[in-house]
């Protein structure tokens, strides 16, 4: 069976790793997987060294998109992606989340019947100005096979009226839906043992372990509005001159370039001279992982760092309206605090005071991979 994978974002090449590990280790003779980097993230630090660090095949074709417009990037990807399609003639091509990658190729491969296996199915933040969440609908109705990685998204396609008890050949119009658990919970289960054993990031910054909190912020509705990304960096300072914990923002290329434009000039002067706040350069998945797990809190507004945060047990603060993870706030492990600054200070207090959260069993067995695998070899008679 052949796989054609499209990766094109740093989560996607991350999410990737579980499936490419499972092949390696267990479907070798069975399997051949050919990678597709449409290169919609192509910063060096932010992309090509994931692959070396998660020991991930490097890919077979990188179809060089860059950035732009969201229709002439996505363009750009259908016409690569539809190219390669039709020279590799894969059994499934599969899509991750829910970037402009994940669009492209499902209407590439989709137009031209190559069945699309859409891993991480079915979230939803039911906000259509966000372009995630048009992207990640649409790609669902046109998969072949859906992998919601909770049962939240499970519930969430059954409502927009796909069957869960169909049985294979599995179409396009007769898609085969499963909950088989999140491959980030795989990776996550994975990697914070490699972490533990091949960073030294804590050491390298000075820091102790429970001592700081990590703080991340890359989304373009806190970065690119100047009201929202103040509010941010206010909650911020006043945190980090009411406690003894240090601050710790690994910052995104458009972060660092937009606290510089739009911060009021005295808060910027504020955070880049206050001690209690250390701003790093991008890190790697490995020293990410390090910092989530040994962080006393973290706050962001990345879907996957409130996993991860979850995975490893450590209490959220979510600069976000709203989440497509809506069981971490549901336990009372994370909280909706959006770019309030009242509602970011009053559950910094809360967590401080409350360090002890709920983290149930909500993400599977950490088999997710291994599960898909097998469903697709077992059903590889599908067709769109």
């Amino acid at each position: 069976m052949k796989l054609l994978t499209i990766i094109g974002a740093r989560p996607q090449i991350i999410k990737s790793a579980a499936i490419s590990r499972a092949i390696k280790n267990q479907y070798a003779s069975s399997i051949k997987e050919v990678v597709v980097h449409t290169g919609q993230h192509y910063d060096e630090r932010m992309s090509a060294i994931f692959f070396e660090e998660l020991q991930i095949p490097l890919p077979d074709y990188n179809l060089g998109a860059g950035s732009g417009k969201h229709g002439e990037q996505t363009a750009r990807m259908i016409t690569g992606i539809e190219t390669i399609l039709e020279n590799e003639q894969p059994d499934f091509m599969i899509i991750y989340g829910d970037t402009n990658s994940t669009l492209a190729a499902a209407v590439a491969a989709s137009k031209i019947h190559v069945p699309v296996v859409h891993i991480e199915a079915g979230l939803r933040s039911f906000n259509k100005k966000m372009p995630e969440e048009i992207n990640r609908i649409l790609s669902d109705h046109v998969s072949t096979y859906l992998f919601p990685p909770t049962q939240t998204g499970l519930d969430n396609l059954k409502n927009e009226g796909f069957r869960v008890d169909n049985r294979p050949p599995y179409t396009i119009d007769r898609p085969g839906v499963f909950n088989v658990g999140d491959v980030m919970y795989d990776n996550t289960l994975f990697f914070s043992k490699v972490a533990d054993k091949n960073t030294d990031i804590l050491e390298k910054e000075g820091l102790e372990k429970k001592q700081f909190l990590l703080v991340t912020l890359h989304r373009n509705t806190n970065t690119d509005d100047a009201v929202r990304l103040n509010a941010i960096f206010r909650a911020l300072l006043e945190i980090a001159n009411s406690r003894s914990e240090i601050l710790v923002l690994p910052l995104h290329p458009r972060t660092a370039k937009q606290m510089e434009i739009l911060l009021e000039p005295e808060l910027r002067r504020e955070i880049n001279s206050n001690p209690a706040i250390l701003l790093l350069p991008p890190v790697s998945y490995l020293e990410m992982i390090q910092l989530e797990k040994y962080a006393k809190l973290v706050l962001t507004d990345s879907g996957g760092v409130q996993k991860e945060a979850y995975f490893l047990k450590t209490p959220c603060l979510i600069l976000r309206a709203e989440t497509e993870w809506v069981e971490i706030v549901e336990s009372g492990a994370a909280v909706l605090c959006d770019a309030d600054e009242t509602r970011i200070l009053d559950a910094y207090r809360y967590f401080m005071s409350n360090p002890e959260s709920s983290y149930q069993t909500i993400y599977g067995d950490g088999k997710a991979a291994e599960k898909i695998l097998n469903l697709l070899l077992t059903g590889a008679g599908a067709t769109t």
